[in-house]
């Protein structure tokens, strides 16, 4: 069994996923050399932390993780709630420090949402995938991810509930859901998004602002995207030379080891390097959506494709940040930035997505 197990899995993921990891650590080593290489080392740290949650989320059967994610989810929103009553963290109130010890519940939420999400659409769709078309049950699905996200933002953190967004939308995509509520969701997002712009924190708009024109303040808010922009041109196709960036190593860019890490690899190791990151993520990505339409049942699928959908958002967002094309939202890289929690969490995401791609029947797709 445990041979089948074996022969099953993906192996491109883990591959991927590794490959990504240690290239963050030789940006991390980069970046921190200034500093001790405190931040570098705690990475190491974590990933030790991280081993064991990956090993058992690759091999307990996720149909019997999935029985408990009530209990679960139920633990990540009292989190969620009381971490709002905590210190804020350059402006948020999102972390949780325990001896020295900074976690974030919000990153292992996006986890235990997303695998109550298929325990509830489990539960929904016992009658039959048709029934998440059913507007009660459709509501009761949403609102499993809307509560998160509320607390979240009330925290405020943009960036991670957006993910927790793009999480619903690709679950939701795949759950068998009728087109009319697809443009439904369009029109309404249409409607409402000139009315939520306008009523956007001052902060926000600022953010936007700065996206737009960042050359208006470039000592101030618009600093980082300059920076960040210089770094990566400075780079070109090979880069200046590992341990040898200007804005990395004379401390323009920041946080360097967390939201512009992608700018110091850009400016340090080039493009080729660089775009290697984004190939692997291409890759990472899509072989998880292969995983989700050949897993052996929707559960399996909802977890995948709920992973993927995170995964695609913190690639695309924090990638897209740092070259000005999206505007700063404080998204870390996954794999290859800074941070224990989230290190922590995509580890046990890609165990799941093991876990599911070593218990599938590959001839069999979900229509």
């Amino acid at each position: 069994m445990r041979k089948k197990l074996l022969k099953n899995m993906d192996w491109g993921v883990l591959i991927c996923t590794l490959l990504l990891f240690i290239v963050g650590l030789f940006a991390l080593f980069s970046t921190t050399q200034n500093s001790n290489y405190n931040e570098f080392i705690k990475q190491l740290k974590w990933f030790a932390i991280s081993i064991p949650f990956f090993v058992l989320a690759v091999v307990i059967d996720y149909e019997k993780i999935l029985k408990i994610a009530p209990a679960a989810y139920g633990v990540c929103i009292f989190l969620l709630i009381l971490v709002i009553f905590t210190n804020p963290i350059s402006g948020a109130s999102s972390w949780f420090t325990i001896g020295g010890v900074s976690f974030q519940p919000s990153e292992i939420g996006k986890v235990v949402t997303i695998l109550f999400m298929a325990y509830t659409l489990n539960l929904i769709q016992a009658k039959g995938r048709k029934e998440i078309n059913r507007f009660p049950k459709l509501i009761a699905f949403i609102a499993v991810a809307a509560l998160p996200i509320f607390l979240i933002l009330k925290e405020p953190d943009l960036g991670t509930s957006i993910a927790y967004i793009f999480a619903t939308v690709f679950i939701l995509f795949t759950s068998g859901i009728n087109k009319r509520y697809i443009f439904l969701a369009i029109l309404i997002i249409a409607i409402t998004a000139p009315i939520i712009y306008m009523n956007l924190p001052a902060h926000a708009l600022a953010r936007i602002d700065v996206f737009m024109h960042p050359e208006k303040d470039p000592r101030g808010a618009g600093y980082n995207i300059m920076q960040s922009k210089l770094a990566i041109g400075a780079g070109e196709v090979f880069g200046i030379g590992y341990l040898q960036g200007n804005q990395t190593q004379l401390g323009y860019l920041h946080p360097k080891t967390t939201d512009f890490i992608f700018s110091a690899i850009g400016e340090e190791m080039g493009f080729v390097v660089a775009g290697a990151i984004v190939i692997l993520y291409v890759i990472l990505i899509t072989r998880i959506i292969f995983i989700a339409k050949t897993a052996k049942d929707n559960v399996g699928s909802c977890i995948t494709i709920g992973i993927a959908g995170i995964l695609c958002f913190h690639m695309l967002q924090n990638i897209g940040m740092t070259i000005g094309l999206l505007p700063i939202t404080g998204v870390p890289l996954p794999f290859v930035s800074y941070g224990g929690s989230s290190l922590l969490a995509n580890f046990i995401a890609i165990g799941l997505v093991l876990n599911v791609s070593a218990r599938r029947q590959k001839a069999i797709f979900i229509e």
